[in-house]
């Protein structure tokens, strides 16, 4: 039976729970509110909408290319780039610190076996104690925090919220990775194409100076013409070396992003550039949604207002449920027995009371990184919005640009033709002959340069929308 006194304390606790209750429910979580994209369309692609429901990344979508060099070297890249092993550990380091925090929320079991011998004065024995004396101990302890103002909830939700946006850092990193990788490739082609242009142009100079000498020794053309020749072949000769020079440097810079040694990678020359894709004339918002980067930005926002939770219920007072159990003796033979059993269990209230205004400062902390983390998402949303629309413009104008192009590089081998007829017959100087080799040279150098951009701007947009574009 419960005895009269007894009943009297729990009465006069009711007062304490009901005000420890009625304070519980007044507590309010701090939602973040939903960030404002900025814009309602592309200025350079048509009308988007937006679009509220998450888009996975698309795989391999670096095969829209149709390279099977290049889908070889994705492959390996996302196996062996020391970058991405590095991200893969800190999601790795991220999820403990979530299964952490969720640990926090339940009840602690410990227990502990010790044995001592202490002694003390020799009036000691005089009281009936041996000196020096033995003791043993066996206990068992527990202790459970009850989360009634949602501290430990909120920092399980954050630490969630964290690990989410480590795991989206890592998609944007293979991203950028497999970005940088196609774009360094599209380098090396590039650099190939160039030497094999200049290589092949030096041929003809070398066939133009062989005739300016018989020119020469016949005394039809000057001296300077021949020198004039030579100096344009050396030139040229030079510029293959310095484009041979790039093309292994470039080399080396995929075998680092493989995670490999320079001289364990060779690619074997192609001379070709895969064709660039045409860009459709509008782009929903979900491909911009489903970035990684913009994901782990309004993944730290809401870590960020799950801070406030937990900074706020520092004011509350912590409520602990603590239970033990022990069984002491100065022998290990009678410890396990009724008499030696000595236990205790019940709650514990702590608050602190002055602490020179540091949970008043720990809360302002709070809110201003918050406010920190949803500017940050909207300026990585203003970004993103940038880099499509910078890439689409780009992407449209190359195309035109590679028209014109082509059609000024026919243009200027046709005036080369004429022009090396005309030296031939004799009714022009070799200077003619110069300049117009010259501009077919930098007419096909130019029009190399603006495909070479063309695949990097398609790629660039490709990264941007995070993968594939719809109807491709």
């Amino acid at each position: 039976m419960i005895s009269r006194a007894h009943s009297l304390r729990l009465l006069a606790l009711l007062p304490t729970a009901a005000v420890l209750l009625l304070a519980a429910c007044a507590i309010t979580r701090v939602e973040p509110p939903a960030p404002e994209v900025p814009a309602a369309q592309f200025k350079e692609a048509g009308d988007w909408q937006r679009a509220a429901a998450d888009g996975a990344m698309p795989d391999d979508w670096w095969t829209l290319f149709k390279d099977p060099v290049l889908d070889d070297l994705q492959r390996r890249l996302v196996v062996g780039n020391e970058n991405l092993k590095a991200s893969i550990a800190r999601v790795a380091s991220a999820r403990a610190v979530y299964e952490a925090s969720r640990s926090a929320l339940w009840p602690t079991l410990s227990t502990g076996l010790s044995a001592t011998r202490s002694g003390g004065p020799t009036s000691a024995i005089a009281s009936g104690t041996q000196n020096p004396a033995n003791s043993v101990s066996l206990g068992v302890a527990a202790s459970w925090e009850v989360d009634l103002w949602g501290q430990l909830a909120q920092a399980s939700a954050s630490a969630q919220a964290g690990y989410q946006a480590s795991a989206d850092d890592l998609a944007a990193a293979r991203l950028s990775a497999q970005a940088t990788l196609a774009q360094t490739y599209f380098l090396l082609r590039t650099s190939e194409i160039q030497q094999s242009l200049l290589e092949r142009s030096a041929a003809g100079y070398q066939r133009a100076l062989e005739l300016t000498q018989v020119r020469y020794q016949g005394g039809v053309a000057s001296r300077s013409d021949v020198l004039l020749a030579q100096t344009q072949l050396k030139s040229t000769q030079a510029q293959a070396i310095e484009s041979a020079a790039q093309r292994s440097q470039l080399e080396h810079a995929i075998a680092v992003l493989l995670g490999l040694p320079p001289s364990a990678l060779t690619i074997a020359r192609n001379d070709r550039l895969p064709e660039p894709l045409p860009v459709p004339p509008m782009l929903p918002a979900t491909l911009l949604e489903r970035r990684p980067d913009i994901a782990a930005a309004q993944r730290r926002v809401a870590a960020a207002y799950a801070q406030i939770g937990v900074a706020d219920a520092a004011f509350f007072p912590a409520l602990t449920l603590s239970a033990s159990a022990s069984y002491r003796d100065s022998t290990l033979a009678n410890l396990l027995r009724a008499p030696n059993l000595f236990w205790s269990v019940g709650p514990s209230l702590a608050l602190t009371i002055l602490d020179g205004g540091q949970r008043q400062l720990a809360s302002a902390q709070a809110r201003a990184s918050a406010d920190q983390a949803t500017s940050n998402y909207r300026q990585t949303v203003l970004t993103a919005l940038q880099e499509v629309e910078d890439n689409l413009v780009l992407a449209d104008r190359l195309h035109s640009e590679a028209q014109l192009q082509s059609e000024s590089l026919q243009a200027a081998q046709r005036n080369l033709e004429i022009t090396l007829d005309q030296y031939r017959a004799g009714t022009v100087s070799y200077l003619n002959v110069v300049v117009a080799q010259t501009l077919a040279l930098n007419s096909e150098s130019s029009l190399l340069g603006v495909r070479s951009r063309q695949l990097a701007a398609v790629n660039q947009l490709l990264k941007n929308i995070a993968g594939r574009w719809q109807g491709v």
